[in-house]
């Protein structure tokens, strides 16, 4: 069959398009990518052959930012405008919200918006440590940058449009060098603390239907009681999810602090599966179930069905903790009128209970820490040496993809192979060798453990107090001063 006759079949199954308007379809897609058809291959998706075609004819340039356009303009014919969209999605909320997150994550991955086949590159495991199994991810995914993007970004002072990638501008957005090409992106608008937000999904997604809810506004990211108000209007409209918001300051926050956004998704963390090891009480708030949570994090969790009492009182942690200082454990909130302190929000739904964790986080350095006190340590940076975000303290591990080749070489070290190990690495795997008898048999799995023991000191060293004797007496003066 014809490769253009075959692509235009797909866009009118698709719905976006009817039968009789399949001339015009076909003249779209040679608008793009040259008059004459090809035979089509069988064994490649049809964009890929389109795009390779454009390339051939000169159409477009032989360039990663060039092809990326070109293959969601394609997949732009078998989406429908933000309207319809909306329109669908709201008609089949009235079903069920489920029902509608469904249809809507279905047209994200069958358009090439959720970069399915990318996602599947990514090493993806579990294994259990002191603090119950952790996951472990090594991000294969996301392409590299484009050098031509980096060189361009360099010498560009211009005011950027859109103003980020979160920004709802970026909707139907072709791109260009530096900023993502979005034809195929679409965007729900919804209803979050009286203010127009959306709702999306992730491209690069790190865990399953992991969304994005982005104010309509390009603000700063902030952690107050409206946080708190907005979780759980998102939680109402959106049960089969969690939703969390990365910290609003440097070191312990996400890598995008000037739109204020949250993430969520249908994934089930194991954060949310970690037990408490000690309850709290609060009088004023009887509603409300707490406790501190058995986590390498330092993370109170709140339990409750009376959303008002789990908000006021999950308000007054935030309160006390932007203001609490501890020097003994170099817990400092203020250097003159900079804030040093905030949390890390997360609710999830337990049928009609909402349960929120607040995760404290500190941003202090020192001449010993100086990327953070409560960072991972340096010992760790051959491994992990981004910052830990919102995925991370629930207990999934982001790793980056040159982490494959390399612990590829560790594994050939270990079982006296010619190897190329990275000087950073050298130290880990000779303390590792020390002490297991590694073997052909195994040697995937002792990387696959001592993996997920590495993460979990990663989130030991971001838990601002320790599971020691000082870390707990910490623990004790704190919750004395929210009583």
């Amino acid at each position: 069959m014809k490769l253009m006759e075959k692509f235009a079949d797909q866009v009118i199954a698709s719905g976006t398009y009817e039968p009789l308007d399949r001339i015009y379809v076909l003249n779209k897609i040679r608008g793009f990518v040259g008059d004459e058809d090809v035979e089509a291959k069988d064994d490649e998706p049809v964009v890929n052959q389109l795009v390779d075609l454009a390339v051939k004819r000169g159409k477009i340039d032989d360039s990663q930012t060039a092809k990326e356009i070109l293959n969601d303009q394609l997949y732009d014919l078998m989406t429908p405008t933000p309207s319809v969209v909306n329109h669908k999605f709201w008609e089949k909320y009235q079903q069920s919200p489920s029902t509608a997150t469904d249809w809507f994550y279905n047209l994200c991955t069958s358009n090439d918006y959720v970069k399915v086949a990318a996602i599947k590159k990514n090493v993806v495991f579990d294994k259990p440590t002191k603090y119950g199994n952790l996951e472990i991810t090594i991000n294969l995914s996301k392409p590299e940058k484009d050098p031509k993007a980096i060189a361009a970004a360099a010498h560009d002072t211009a005011k950027k449009y859109p103003q980020c990638a979160l920004c709802m501008e970026n909707e139907g957005y072709k791109g260009r060098l530096g900023q993502a090409a979005r034809s195929n992106h679409r965007i729900i608008r919804i209803t979050v603390g009286g203010q127009q937000w959306g709702f999306q999904y992730s491209p690069y997604a790190y865990f399953h239907e992991h969304c994005i809810f982005l104010d309509s506004k390009h603000e700063p990211m902030k952690i107050n009681r409206q946080t708190l108000i907005n979780l759980v209007e998102i939680e109402k409209q959106f049960p089969d999810y969690f939703v969390g918001s990365n910290a609003d300051l440097p070191i312990v926050g996400g890598s995008m602090l000037a739109h204020e956004h949250y993430q969520g998704g249908k994934h089930i963390f194991p954060m949310m599966k970690a037990s408490i090891k000690k309850e709290l009480y609060f009088d004023e708030y009887p509603a409300v179930n707490a406790g501190i949570v058995n986590w390498p994090m330092s993370d109170i969790r709140l339990t409750s069905t009376d959303t008002e009492q789990l908000i006021d009182l999950g308000t007054h942690i935030i309160k006390v903790w932007d203001q609490y200082s501890d020097e003994s454990l170099d817990i400092k909130a203020f250097d003159g009128q900079t804030r040093h302190h905030t949390v890390t929000p997360i609710m999830h739904r337990e049928g009609d209970k909402f349960v929120l964790d607040l995760v404290l986080r500190d941003n202090n350095i020192n001449d010993e820490y100086p990327l953070g006190i409560f960072h991972p340590h340096e010992k760790l940076w051959h491994i992990k040496k981004e910052n830990i975000g919102l995925i991370e303290v629930m207990g999934r591990a982001i790793l980056p993809a040159r982490l494959k080749d390399e612990l590829n070489e560790v594994k050939k070290f270990w079982l006296g192979a010619e190897n190329k190990i990275a000087d950073s690495h050298l130290p880990w795997a000779k303390e590792v060798q020390a002490r297991i008898n590694i073997t052909e048999d195994n040697v995937d799995e002792v990387m696959e453990q001592e993996l997920a023991n590495v993460f979990a000191n990663v989130l030991e060293n971001a838990g601002v107090f320790k599971d020691d004797a000082a870390g707990n007496e910490g623990w004790q003066r704190f919750v004395d001063a929210l009583k």
